[in-house]
C-alpha cells in the first residue's frame, strides 16, 4: 500500500536506494584518519591518524550558485560536484590546511537517484583530486519548496594545519612577488550574468560555444572548477622557511580586486601587470557579448587566475616550480606596493589594453 507521506512527495525507501549507491564512491576517498562509513547521525574523523600533533582546525562552506542551472538544463550533472568540493577545499588551503574530510547537503523537489549519484560521483572525484574524505552527507526531499528537477548543493569541507604552519598573510611585505596560478575558466562564479548574457545572444546549450566551438555551449561552461590543494600545499612545504610562500588567495567572487586584498596586511597593496598573463576566450567573450568594462571584469571574474602565491623574492622561484612540478601554469604578474589607505589596494597597469588586443 502507498504510505501517505510517500503521497506528499516524500520517498524514503528511494534515499535508502540512494545511500545504498553512494557508500562505494565515499569508501573510494577515504584516507589515513576516516573512521567508519556513511550512514550514522555523523561522520567521524582521528586527527592522530592523520598525523597531527599540535593541529589547528580550518573549516569553510560553499555552494556552486547559478551554474547550477546549467547542470540541470543541460542534464549534465557528472562534474557539478567537483565544483562544490573545489570551491569549498581551494579555501581551506590559502591557509596553509590540508582538507581532511568534506560534507554534503543535496536538496531536491523530488529525489531522482541516477542525478543524486551523478552529482555525488562528482562530490567523490572532486575529494579524491583535494586528498580528503567524504564521510557523510544529507539528501533532502522537500517537494514543494523546489520546483520540478530542480535541485540545490552545499559543501562543508574541515582541513588542518599545524599550529606554526598556518599562512595568516601577517609577514607579507613590499617588494614579495605575487605569482598567478592558471584557472580553469569561469570556475563557479558570475554564472547569472553569464546565463543573463548567453540568452540576451539567444544561444542555446547545446549550440557552438562561441569561445569553444568544438563544444556545446553547457558543455563548455560546466568546465569545473580547478582543485588547486596539491599544488599549493607543495608550493607551502617547498618554500617554508618563514618567509617562502607567505599567503594564498582563492579568485572567487569578486575577482582580483576583491580577493586579494583579504589575506594582506593594511597598508599594502598589489600592483598588477595586466599583460603578463593570458586571458582565456571564455572571459574575452563574456567582455564582449556583454560590453562590460575591464574594471568590472576584475571585479567579478578570475579573468584567468584561479589562485595567487604571495612568495618572499629569495623564494619565488622555487614556489613557482613547485607549482609546474605539480601541473599549474604559473606566472609571475606583480608586487607588493605600500600602499596608502585612501588609494586602491589593487592596481592592474595595462588592464584597458589586455581587453583591447
Amino acid at each position: 500500500m502507498t504510505g501517505r507521506y510517500k503521497e506528499a512527495g516524500v520517498d524514503i525507501a528511494a534515499g535508502g536506494r540512494l545511500v545504498d549507491r553512494i557508500a562505494p564512491m565515499a569508501e573510494a576517498t577515504a584516507r589515513p584518519g576516516t573512521m567508519g562509513g556513511i550512514g550514522g547521525f555523523g561522520g567521524l574523523f582521528d586527527l592522530a591518524k592523520a598525523g597531527y600533533r599540535d593541529p589547528v582546525l580550518v573549516a569553510a562552506t560553499d555552494g556552486v550558485g547559478t551554474k547550477l542551472r546549467i547542470a540541470i538544463e543541460t542534464g549534465r550533472h557528472r562534474t557539478i560536484g567537483i565544483d562544490l568540493v573545489a570551491m569549498c577545499v581551494n579555501d581551506l588551503v590559502v591557509a596553509g590546511a590540508e582538507p581532511l574530510f568534506f560534507l554534503d547537503y543535496f536538496g531536491t523537489g523530488k529525489l531522482e537517484p541516477d542525478v543524486a549519484a551523478d552529482v555525488v560521483a562528482g562530490i567523490a572525484e572532486g575529494c579524491r583530486r583535494a586528498g580528503c574524505a567524504l564521510i557523510g552527507g544529507e539528501t533532502a526531499e522537500l517537494p514543494g519548496l523546489y520546483a520540478t528537477g530542480d535541485y540545490d548543493l552545499a559543501g562543508f569541507a574541515v582541513g588542518a594545519a599545524e599550529r606554526g604552519r598556518v599562512l595568516t598573510g601577517s609577514t607579507a611585505a613590499p617588494g614579495d612577488i605575487v605569482l598567478g596560478i592558471a584557472s580553469d575558466g569561469l570556475h563557479s562564479n558570475g554564472f547569472s550574468l553569464v546565463r543573463m548574457l548567453g540568452a540576451e545572444a539567444g544561444l542555446s546549450w547545446t549550440d557552438p560555444a562561441p569561445f569553444d566551438p568544438a563544444r556545446p555551449l553547457g558543455e563548455a561552461l560546466l568546465t569545473p572548477t580547478r582543485v588547486y590543494v596539491e599544488s599549493c600545499l607543495a608550493a607551502v612545504r617547498a618554500g617554508y622557511s618563514g618567509s617562502g610562500v607567505k599567503a594564498l588567495a582563492h579568485i572567487t567572487g569578486g575577482g582580483l580586486i576583491e580577493n586579494i586584498p583579504r589575506v594582506l596586511p593594511q597598508g599594502l597593496g598589489v600592483d598588477l601587470d595586466g599583460g603578463a598573463w593570458t586571458v582565456p576566450p571564455v572571459f574575452r567573450w563574456v567582455q564582449s557579448v556583454g560590453r562590460i568594462a575591464a574594471a568590472e571584469m576584475a571585479t567579478t571574474f578570475n579573468c584567468g587566475l584561479g589562485m595567487v602565491a604571495i612568495a618572499a623574492p629569495d623564494a619565488a622561484g622555487a614556489v613557482e616550480a613547485a607549482f609546474r612540478e605539480h601541473g599549474e601554469t604559473v606566472t609571475a604578474v606583480g608586487t607588493l606596493v605600500q600602499r596608502d589607505s585612501g588609494g586602491k589596494t589593487v592596481q592592474i597597469a595595462g588592464w584597458d589594453e589586455q581587453w583591447r588586443a
